[in-house]
Order: structure tokens, then C-alpha cells, then sequence
């Protein structure tokens, strides 16, 4: 249904200010705000203003559509002019015409919320549409007759009075920017306070960490300096009862030979102790260097079973080491995943008096390798799980009269498999027993080149590049392994950032996105990056997150829930990329031989 305000001719330039003096009162009876009213009557005088210079006369329509709210105020102008050439050049705003003809029409299309035209040689017609405002009352055909009954008669100086009451509209304006001036004065001043109190803080953060560092570093050179000064006393000790128990010197009474083993039971505790700390003082200050090797986990196994059967005492508790059907190779620190171990085993016997000790192991699809040792001893309570690995930390028990510990064994281990790109892990019930695990990649990758942000790379590698997108070390790990045998490179970022900021020196042809990375809006950026033309290649989306349409929606070319199995990704990066099977051989075999006499330079050079 359409309600008829009224309509004007124009054919004079005071027909032009006179459409544009009727469009604000017409926009004030439909409730529009002065802004919006000064943007109506600005759109249709541009327009009355192009139809009295190019076409001569033509007519201007405003009326209501709609029976519901919200309305439309529609504005109907028409000519019987020569048409409007290059007209697409002029709704792109690529037009540029010495007259100025085609500002007025991309200025009222800018303004308004609907804006149609048709041209030819014959005329011009063009509608304006705009929203009512949700608060506007309904407008009927009895109250459009009233409010136009009521409209005051156009002034004989109509120039006049279009003029003072833009120069009114205009002091308003004036006015809203004075204050919203001082608005922003003012909020600029106070965030200059904020700043400057941000600095300060910022400031007495950067002296507090600097006191940390520093007392960490003493800790460190304290326990380090200890541990050797120990060391040498103790071994005398050591040797020395060592000594006296061999009746090196002669026989020993029976008391004195028990003194004696009291002494080296003593040292040695000592000696475990210092051990420890030492251990723990070389992670901390990072002078503990990882010597990944090649091994087999039976025959870690084996030296496990033989050095520690020996420490059984009793007849009711069993030592069992479960091995692998398939001997699995690791290329890992086999003396510190023995050492972990070790301080797993030696837990569990200390605190386990009858049952059985499991020794285990497993690999999972992500080549990760779990160890696992599980006993039938005290248990431990939930609530202590997290204490037992800080250092010096104990949980109470009746054992413990009998058995001492320094409290670093476990500290030690968390340590060490941190150190290994791994982490430990316990469960535990209480009268039923506990099961430590330990978590490590199968093929450990030295940190230092896991850190680089862009890799090293080869100049005639012609291998497509390929960006992952993961912040987990070990993901990247993975990821890097499932091609490294094909036809595609490993571009590894480790956050939007700095996919943003490597992403013009390597171009990628395809990207591999996680959805949770540390405090990033990765659907954001996936659907900004898929309205970038320059930069629109082919995503793959390999999350924990379930919500696989709302990856599809965004524009994602495929998605996968952790953990992503290599025949998949290659498959579809394959697909994706529409490089087949016999291309994919070619390109590897062209890499590695392109890659074999090349010489490799930082990515910071290129």
C-alpha cells in the first residue's frame, strides 16, 4: 500500500529549493532525527538541482510504502531529459565529468538506505527509499492528510528563508562539533593519565621481573655451587665407610659395623640429594642440553628390569615391564626418559607394599609415545596431585617413617620432560594405587629449530609452500613430518601476527589453521583473509573445536577435528591445490634435487 504526501513540479530554481524545504518537512512528519532529515533534503535538492540543469522540468513524488512498521519514505523523481550517459562509471564513482554531473547521484545514493534509476534517451527516473525510524508511529492515510493540512504555506522569499535555515542547521552542527571537541579533549587527557600510569607500572613490572631474574639466577648459582661443594666431602665419606665395611684396616664389632651403614646410608641420601639439585639447577639455568639418539624401547626396557629387580625386598611385591609387540624406535634422550623413569619406579616401590609395579608403554596416530608406570600402593588424594610435583613437597603417609625422600625426584621429572617437548601426568585413587605417565614426540626436534618463525630455506627449493598455523610446538612437529616427504614446504607460524607478518616474503599457496590459538580471533582473521583477493588461497581448519559448518560458512575449503591423519591432509591439500599424483612425484624429485648442492640462508636474509 502506498500513501501520497504530494507532489512538485520543478521547473525554476526556486522549484529546487522548495523540493528540498518540503523533503525535510516530509522527513520531519515521519519522525526522522534533524541528521536525517538534513541528509533527505540534501539528496533530493542534489537530484532537483541535476533535473533543472540537464533535463530542464521534470517532477518529484514523496509518499509512504508499507503497512507495517517500520515504513518507507519514498521519493520518486523523473524527467523527460536526454538520460544520463556512462552511467556505471557513475554509480562506481570512477566517473569524472567537468560539469560535475554524477556527484549529486552518487551522493544521494550514499545517503539514502534504497536507491534505483533507470536512464535512456527518453528520461531519467530514480527512487529513494529510506527506513523509518523503529520509534516512528504508524503513519495512515488520515494522519499523512492531516500533517499536510497543516503545512505552512511556502514564503514568497523562499531562497531567503532556505538560506537562514540552512545557516541554523549549520550553527547546530557547528555547536555538536564544538562539543564533541571538547568530549574528545577531555578523553584524550584522560587517556593520557591512564597512559602515563600504564608506564609506570609497566615500568615497576620491568624492575620486579628484573629482581626475579636476578634471584633466580643466584638460586640457580647457589644450588649449582652447593652441589659441588657437597659433592667432595660426601664422596670422601662415602669412601671411607666404603673402607671400614671392607675391613680394609681390620675387623669392625658388630655395633660399629652398624654405625658404619648408618654413616653410607646417610652419604649416600646426601649424595641422591645433591644429585637432584644439581639436576634441577642445570634445567633452570638452561645449561642441560638434550643428546637425542637412536634406540629401542626393549632394550631401555631390559637395563630397567636389570638395574632395578635387585631393589625388590619382598616376595609379595612384583616388577613387571610389559614390552611392545612391535619394537618401537625412538630418536630421543634415552638417559633422561631413563632417568624419569627410574624416579617413577623407585616412587612406586617406596610406597607400594603389596600387588604389582606395570611398566608399559604406547604410541598413538600423532607419533607420540606415552610411558606409563602404574602401582597398587597408598594412592594419592586429589587435592595433593598438583603439590607432589613443586619442589621439596611431600604427602604424609605412614611410610614415610621408613622410606625418606628429598621431595625432587618428581619436581625433576616434569622438568626433564619439559625439556624433551613432553609433560607428565598422574591419576591416582586412594587405597587403590597411581598410575605416572610421561607423554614425549617419538622423534624429538631440537627447540632451537622449532623457535625460528620462518625456517631455513633453499633458494631452488620449488616445493609448494604450505603455512601451519599452530601454536603448539608439537603439533607444528607433526605437521612437519607428515611432508616432509612430498611435494609440499612447511611454513610454521605460531600465531596470527606472525602468519601476517611472513605472509608477503613466502605466499602460500594453502594455509593449515587452528581455531584455539592464545588469545586470537582466528574466525575472524579466516574470514577476512577469504574477502582478501590477494591473499584467498585455500584454508584447512584442523581444531578441537566442533563446528564445522560455521568453519564452511567463513569460507574454510575443509575441516578436520584433531587429531588430522596424514593420507588427509595430503589428500586434500592435493585436491585443493588440483596438483595430481604424477605432477606431486616430479615436483618432490625436482625439490630434492634442486635442493642438494643449494645453499641454505636464514629466512631473515631473504
Amino acid at each position: 500500500m502506498s500513501i501520497r504526501f504530494l507532489a512538485l513540479s520543478i521547473e525554476t530554481e526556486l522549484d529546487v529549493v522548495a523540493a528540498r524545504q518540503r523533503a525535510r518537512d516530509i522527513a520531519a512528519i515521519c519522525g526522522f532525527a534533524l541528521q536525517d532529515q538534513a541528509r533527505i533534503s540534501t539528496a533530493v535538492s542534489e537530484l532537483a538541482r541535476n533535473v533543472y540543469n540537464y533535463a530542464g522540468k521534470g517532477r518529484i513524488e514523496y509518499s509512504i510504502e508499507g503497512t507495517t512498521v517500520p515504513q518507507l519514505l519514498t521519493i520518486h523523481i523523473e524527467d523527460k531529459g536526454p538520460g544520463i550517459p556512462h552511467i556505471k562509471e557513475v554509480l562506481s564513482g570512477g566517473y569524472q565529468s567537468p560539469t560535475g554531473m554524477g556527484l549529486g547521484v552518487i551522493g544521494a545514493k550514499r545517503l539514502m538506505d534504497r536507491f534505483e534509476i533507470h536512464t535512456d534517451s527518453s528520461g531519467t527516473s530514480i527512487i529513494l527509499r529510506k527506513f523509518l525510524p523503529k520509534s516512528a508511529p504508524l503513519l495512515t492515510p488520515a494522519k499523512v492528510g492531516s500533517s499536510i493540512s497543516q503545512l505552512s504555506a511556502l514564503a514568497p522569499n523562499i531562497s531567503l528563508s532556505e538560506v537562514q535555515h540552512q545557516n541554523r542547521e549549520l550553527l547546530r552542527i557547528l555547536d555538536e562539533l564544538n562539543a564533541r571537541q571538547k568530549e574528545l579533549i577531555s578523553l584524550t587527557e584522560e587517556l593520557e593519565d591512564t597512559n602515563r600510569g600504564v608506564l609506570a607500572l609497566y615500568a615497576e613490572l620491568d624492575e620486579k621481573a628484573s629482581h626475579l631474574r636476578r634471584a633466580d639466577e643466584l638460586k640457580s648459582r647457589f644450588l649449582s655451587n652447593m652441589s659441588h661443594e657437597f659433592r667432595t666431602p660426601l664422596n670422601s665419606i662415602r669412601a671411607l665407610a666404603k673402607l671400614l665395611l671392607d675391613k680394609m684396616d681390620g675387623d669392625l664389632t658388630t655395633e660399629q659395623e652398624v654405625q658404619v651403614q648408618y654413616i653410607m646410608k646417610g652419604a649416600v641420601s646426601l649424595s641422591d640429594l645433591v644429585n637432584d639439585l644439581l639436576d634441577i639447577a642445570k634445567i633452570e639455568a638452561g645449561k642441560t642440553e638434550v643428546k637425542p639418539t637412536s634406540f629401542y624401547v626393549s632394550e631401555m626396557f631390559s637395563a630397567l628390569r636389570g638395574m632395578l629387580k635387585p631393589l625388590l625386598v619382598s616376595n609379595k611385591l612384583a616388577l613387571n615391564f610389559t614390552f611392545p609387540e612391535a619394537d618401537i624406535e625412538l630418536f630421543q634422550d634415552e638417559a633422561k626418559i631413563s632417568q624419569i623413569l627410574r624416579n617413577f619406579i623407585s616412587n612406586a616401590l617406596k610406597f607400594t607394599e603389596v600387588g604389582s609395579i606395570e611398566v608399559s608403554v604406547s604410541v598413538d596416530e600423532r607419533d607420540c609415545v606415552t610411558f606409563a608406570v602404574k602401582d597398587t600402593g597408598l594412592g594419592i588424594p586429589k587435592e595433593h596431585l598438583d603439590l607432589i610435583f613443586e619442589e621439596f613437597s611431600q604427602v604424609e603417609n605412614h611410610l614415610q617413617k621408613a622410606v625418606k625422600g628429598t621431595g625432587l625426584g618428581l619436581p625433576l621429572c616434569k622438568n626433564l620432560a619439559s625439556l624433551l617437548q613432553g609433560k607428565v601426568s598422574v591419576e591416582s585413587t586412594v587405597g587403590q594405587g597411581s598410575t605416572f605417565a610421561v607423554s614425549l614426540p617419538a622423534k624429538i626436534k631440537l627447540v632451537s629449530a622449532i623457535e625460528d618463525p620462518i625456517p631455513a630455506m633453499t633458494v631452488q627449493d620449488n616445493r609448494l609452500p604450505v603455512m601451519i598455523i599452530e601454536d603448539e610446538e608439537f603439533e607444528q612437529l607433526l605437521y612437519r613430518r607428515y611432508l616432509d616427504d612430498s611435494e609440499f614446504r612447511v611454513i610454521p607460524a605460531r600465531s596470527l601476527r606472525e602468519a601476517n607478518a611472513m605472509w608477503s616474503q613466502v605466499k602460500p599457496v594453502a594455509v593449515l589453521l587452528d581455531i584455539l590459538l592464545k588469545g586470537e580471533d582466528s574466525w575472524r582473521w579466516l574470514a577476512d583473509l577469504k574477502q582478501d583477493e590477494q591473499r584467498n588461497v585455500p584454508v584447512i581448519i584442523a581444531s578441537s573445536v566442533e563446528d564445522e559448518r560455521k568453519g564452511l560458512a567463513l569460507g574454510a575449503d575443509a575441516y578436520f577435528q584433531k587429531p588430522l591423519l596424514k593420507a588427509d591432509l595430503l589428500s586434500s591439500l592435493r585436491e585443493l591445490l588440483n596438483v595430481g599424483r604424477e605432477n606431486s612425484l616430479e615436483a618432490l624429485a625436482s625439490a630434492k634435487h634442486s635442493t642438494a648442492d643449494a645453499t641454505t640462508i636464514p629466512s631473515d636474509n631473504l
